[in-house]
């Protein structure tokens, strides 16, 4: 299965590791590590977490306030958002249909 990360989602992993890193050496490469592995999970069972907005899925981090939002397919997972729970519902649709 093919992996695409769209460059939103990139930004929002990025910012996310800077800020976990700004607050304690080495805890924004826990979160790199927390978001790979919850990227792994999805590609090896990309049908089996739970469905949100129509095609879209989504699989929690562990030990951050994180999910990961993805669209699967029978050949792709295409990464659109890296979603802080506390922000607006929806708001990771930030142009997840184009």
């Amino acid at each position: 299965m093919r992996l695409w990360v769209r460059p939103e989602a990139q930004g929002e992993l990025l910012e996310a590791q800077a800020w976990y890193e700004q607050r304690s050496t080495g805890l924004g490469f826990e979160f790199a590590r927390s978001a790979d592995a919850a990227i792994a999970r999805a590609l090896r069972m990309p049908f089996a977490f739970p469905q949100i907005e129509a095609e879209f899925r989504h699989v929690i981090l562990r030990k951050f306030p994180y999910s990961v939002i993805y669209h699967p397919s029978e050949s792709e997972l295409v990464v659109v958002s890296f979603f802080h729970h506390r922000r607006k519902p929806g708001s990771w649709m930030h142009g997840a249909d184009s």
